[in-house]
């Protein structure tokens, strides 16, 4: 018999209307389908884990560092596509031999 798998989505949206606490667990595992031990873990797992939800959401400001890489990086591309060009007139050439 193969196990259930719950998405992350749903997981989440049992733990915290366990945590609200309006329905036992075991309420809620009947409306769900779901066995009220891992309702427990789930509700856990979120409660465990809940402050590093806001972490890392603020974008990193680009450093002098990366500004540079993006410069070669843009730098290379250009010189690889004048050599794409090149070998294509190149073959050009040679196919009309």
């Amino acid at each position: 018999m193969k196990r259930k798998s719950y998405s992350p989505e749903f997981k989440a949206k049992i733990a915290l209307e366990a945590i609200k606490g309006v329905m036992t667990a075991n309420e809620i595992g009947a409306k769900y389908e779901v066995h009220p031990v891992q309702i427990s873990q789930w509700k856990k797992e979120l409660l465990e884990n809940m402050g590093s939800i806001f972490e890392g959401k603020r974008p990193k400001k680009p450093t002098e560092d990366d500004e540079a890489k993006t410069s070669k990086l843009y730098e290379e591309i250009g010189r690889l596509k004048i050599e794409v060009d090149w070998l294509k007139k190149k073959s050009e050439q040679i196919s009309k031999m």
